[in-house]
């Protein structure tokens, strides 16, 4: 094997775990009358490893000290929260990744991916922003198509009055209990009478929806709002009712985020010069911040668990923006330090996400405990910093930040191993 060769090989290697942009450029090499002409090793963007590991970062605050900052926890309903930035986040990161390196899971995933195969104009060569948006406008279509079919659904379909049954252990027994409530509307977007709920009540049914809404911490739902807690007195009968939320019509606008980040990815692939990409996507992102606030001004409030309109452009907006800080502070100033653990759990972001966003590994070590449940690891770890700090909200907040960081630092040592979890 030649020396350029081996060279060549060794930056592929060394650059194999961070997300590809495609580069065509060439070194060309002349001695006397030979002439060798080596591709440049793919690019990899390493501040989207560091978006995604801030993604799981985020989802591992938000679900272990929402309870003790009700404000860090998702929104009851309307209104929008730091917790309520995780899914659109991770659904922005995914659109990227499609146009970079095509991953397909979900709705989301499928449908952005079906339209990178079909739905481009590959006859268009992008010399400029107005050719850029020629040759991905059937995109651009498909997405307003999908944006305007949520809506004609959401504020045109008919909600009839609907019944549910539950098991009330205290007053009934194990007797099923049938509760009534009352529609008979068009263009609610209050908990009980929207069309997102009726939709998923109609085709999934009530057995396979969420338990547990995210309306049980409203104020007609809980006297401890915004956290659970206890029915108030005169509370409606539907805060005991399902709701999906991640339901079928609410995954079209989230498919949408998706179609956003997967522009930012082709303005990405597209344009190689630092400060175009930085401009485009600064003024992409600002464009869909001031849509998202004129709609909520016009009415459409913001909600997550309807995926309202407006929350839609304002997360997608604010998920470009803070991709644009990152690339702009990890891939043009180069500071990689400060966010090294965040690109490592980025880049082992699937193993991280399993065992810590969705309690695996808590689960696993609470198993062993010293004569009784109380007693093990996790929970005396936290309970040891809450008695330090004297503060069981601070406490638990510090706990999680520790928590973290062991994830970043086993992401590290799994990637110093070269040991990669991915689909």
């Amino acid at each position: 094997m030649s020396t350029e060769n081996q060279i060549h090989d060794g930056a592929i290697a060394e650059e194999e775990r961070r997300p590809l942009i495609d580069s065509s450029i060439l070194i060309v090499h002349q001695n006397g009358e030979d002439e060798t002409i080596i591709p440049v090793p793919n690019q990899r963007l390493v501040s989207l490893d560091v978006f995604r590991g801030l993604t799981v970062a985020l989802m591992i605050l938000v679900d272990d000290v929402g309870r003790a900052f009700p404000s860090l926890n998702h929104s009851p309903w309307f209104g929008v929260t730091l917790a309520d930035f995780v899914m659109p986040f991770f659904l922005f990161g995914v659109g990227v990744s499609i146009a970079l390196v095509f991953k397909r899971i979900s709705i989301g995933y499928f449908l952005a991916s079906m339209s990178e195969i079909w739905l481009v104009n590959n006859n268009i060569l992008v010399d400029s922003p107005a050719a850029f948006v020629r040759k991905y406008s059937i995109q651009w279509i498909f997405s307003i198509l999908l944006g305007s079919v949520y809506l004609c659904l959401l504020y045109g379909l008919y909600v009839p009055n609907w019944k549910f049954g539950y098991s009330n252990l205290l007053w009934s027994g194990h007797v099923s209990t049938i509760q009534n409530v009352h529609c008979e509307t068009r263009g609610s977007l209050d908990p009980p009478c929207n069309a997102v709920g009726f939709i998923d009540r109609l085709i999934l049914g009530e057995d396979h929806m969420y338990q547990r809404p995210v309306y049980r911490r409203t104020k007609e739902c809980s006297v401890n709002s915004p956290d659970y807690g206890p029915l108030p007195p005169d509370s409606p009968g539907w805060c005991l009712a399902p709701f999906d939320p991640e339901g079928i019509l609410s995954s079209l606008m989230a498919a949408i985020t998706c179609f956003v980040g997967l522009q930012f990815g082709h303005i990405l692939v597209i344009f190689q010069a630092h400060k175009q990409r930085v401009l485009l996507w600064s003024v992409f992102s600002f464009s869909l911040l001031v849509v998202g606030y004129i709609l909520e001004i016009l009415g459409i409030p913001l909600s997550k668990a309807l995926y309202t309109l407006s929350f839609m452009f304002i997360t997608a907006g604010a998920s470009g923006l803070v991709l644009t800080a990152i690339y702009y502070i990890v891939d043009i100033e180069r500071l990689r330090k400060p966010t090294v653990l965040l690109q490592w759990m980025g880049m082992n972001a699937l193993i991280v996400y399993a065992l810590a966003a969705c309690d695996i590994f808590p689960a696993i070590i609470q198993g062993f405990y010293w004569r009784s449940p109380e007693n093990n690891l996790v929970d005396s770890s936290e309970a040891l910093i809450q008695n330090v700090l004297h503060s069981e909200k601070w406490g638990t907040l510090a706990f999680v930040i520790i928590e973290i960081l062991f994830w970043g630092l086993l992401a590290g040592f799994l990637h110093k191993k070269g040991i990669y979890i991915k689909l």
